[in-house]
C-alpha cells in the first residue's frame, strides 16, 4: 500500500466517509450556538495504516462533519520535541484550541510542556496518566477499556485454535499492552485451559520486518490464530493469511485485507472521547482530565465475525459481551497467578475496570510464553 504524504490542511477523503457513514447521528445537534472551534490532531503514523493511527483518523474525520468545526491535522510526527513543534504551529498558526496528540510518547514531556507554555489551550493525549496535582488542568488523558475485546478475541481464538497455541505479536511490553496481552490469554483459556498464547515483542510501534519475522517465527511452531498490538497490524495479517493462519484484529478492522483468515477484531471508537473533549471546549466547561470507557460506553466496539466463526463461538463470545455491558464481568480477579507461578490477584479479588492498578499491570499471567521485563 503506498503512502501519501498530505500536510495537516488536506482533507481526509478517504477515511472520512467511513468515520461518518454511522457515527454522526447522536452528535448532529451539536449545539449550532456554541462557538468556533479548530481542532488539532497529531498522528506518530500514517494515517490510512489498518490500525492505531487510522482509528484516531476515522474519528476526525466524523469530527470534521460537525458543524463549526475545523480540524487541523499532522503526520508520521514522531515522538521527539518535533511533536512540540507541531503542537506550537497548530496553536500558534492555525488557532487550534484543543489538540489530540495520539501517540503514547507525546505525553512526558512534550504535551506537559505545551500545556504549560499554552495555559490557554486544551491538550488531550491517548493512553497517558494524569494525575490531579502533578499535571496541568489543561492536559487531560483519554483512553478505552479494549482488554474487553481482546478478552473477546480470546474467546473467538479458543474455539477456533486446533493447535491450541496462540501468537500475540506486541510493541512494548509497557502496563496497557500486557494488560491486553493477559486478557487475550484469559479469554482463550476460558474455553480450553491448556491453551498458550506465545508472545513476540518487536521493540517499537511500527518495525513491519520484525513483524513478519515474528508472525513466521511463531507460524512455523504452530501457532494457528494469531492477534497483535502494534500501530499498524497490517504486516501482521496479511503474513499470518499466507501462512494459511487465523487472525483476531485490533485498533480498526483489517477484515478486508484477509477475509478468509479474519476471525473478527478489538477496535476502537475514539469519536466517543473526542466529542466529550468538543462539547467541554466550546461550552466553556472544564477540561476533563481523566476519562475512560469501555463496551457499555462505546469507547470500543468489535468487528463482525468473519463468516468461518461458528455459531457456537459467537453465542460464547456475545454472552461474555452482554455481561460485560452490564458490568456483571471482570476480566481480572483472583485467584490469579503470572507465568512464573506467584500470585498476582489473591482469592476472592476482583478488579473493575476502573481501578487504577490495572494501568500499572507489570506481568504475564500463566499460560503466556514470553518475559514483561
Amino acid at each position: 500500500m503506498s503512502i501519501k504524504q498530505p500536510n495537516r490542511r488536506e482533507s481526509l477523503k478517504t477515511l472520512a466517509a467511513l468515520g461518518a457513514a454511522g457515527t454522526l447521528g447522536g452528535f448532529s445537534q451539536l449545539a449550532f450556538a456554541q462557538k468556533p472551534i479548530t481542532v488539532g490532531v497529531i498522528y506518530v503514523g500514517p494515517r490510512d495504516d489498518y490500525g492505531y493511527n487510522q482509528a484516531q483518523a476515522e474519528a476526525a474525520a466524523a469530527v470534521k462533519k460537525m458543524p463549526g468545526i475545523k480540524v487541523v491535522e499532522e503526520e508520521n510526527v514522531p515522538e521527539t520535541a518535533a511533536v512540540q513543534k507541531t503542537m506550537t504551529g497548530m496553536i500558534a498558526q492555525d488557532g487550534a484550541s484543543l489538540v489530540f496528540a495520539t501517540s503514547f510518547g507525546y505525553f512526558d514531556p512534550h504535551m506537559l510542556a505545551m500545556a504549560a507554555k499554552f495555559p490557554n489551550a486544551r491538550f488531550a493525549h491517548c493512553g497517558g496518566m494524569w494525575t490531579d496535582g502533578k499535571h496541568p488542568k489543561n492536559a487531560a488523558s483519554y483512553f478505552g477499556y479494549i482488554d474487553e475485546c481482546q478478552y473477546l478475541n480470546g474467546v473467538i481464538a479458543g474455539h477456533m485454535t486446533k493447535s491450541n497455541k496462540l501468537g500475540f505479536i506486541a510493541a512494548k511490553p509497557i502496563p496497557q499492552v500486557l494488560r491486553n496481552i493477559n486478557a487475550f490469554a484469559m479469554g482463550a483459556r476460558s474455553v480450553k485451559p491448556g491453551i498458550t498464547t506465545s508472545v513476540i515483542f518487536t521493540g517499537d510501534w511500527s518495525m513491519p520486518v520484525k513483524e513478519a519475522e515474528a508472525t513466521n517465527s511463531l507460524a512455523d511452531q504452530g501457532v494457528d490464530v494469531f492477534t497483535m498490538h502494534v500501530d499498524g497490524p497490517k504486516v501482521i495479517v496479511e503474513t499470518a493469511a499466507k501462512r494459511g493462519k487465523m487472525v483476531c484484529g485490533y485498533h480498526a478492522s483489517q477484515a478486508k485485507l484477509a477475509p478468509q483468515a479474519y476471525l473478527t477484531g478489538a477496535e476502537w471508537n475514539w469519536l466517543t472521547a473526542y466529542t466529550t473533549f468538543i462539547e467541554a471546549a466550546r461550552s466553556g466547561k472544564p477540561h476533563p482530565n481523566f476519562i475512560r470507557g469501555g463496551l457499555k460506553d462505546g469507547y470500543v466496539k468489535m468487528s463482525a465475525y468473519g463468516s468461518m466463526v461458528p455459531d457456537a463461538a459467537k453465542k460464547a463470545a456475545d454472552g461474555v459481551k452482554a455481561q460485560m455491558v452490564a458490568d456483571k464481568f471482570d476480566i481480572f480477579k483472583g485467584p490469579l497467578k503470572d507465568n512464573k507461578g506467584a500470585t498476582v490477584i489473591a482469592a476472592g479479588k476482583s478488579m473493575k475496570q476502573t481501578d487504577l492498578e490495572l494501568e500499572k499491570m507489570n506481568y504475564l499471567v500463566e499460560g503466556v510464553i514470553g518475559s514483561a521485563s
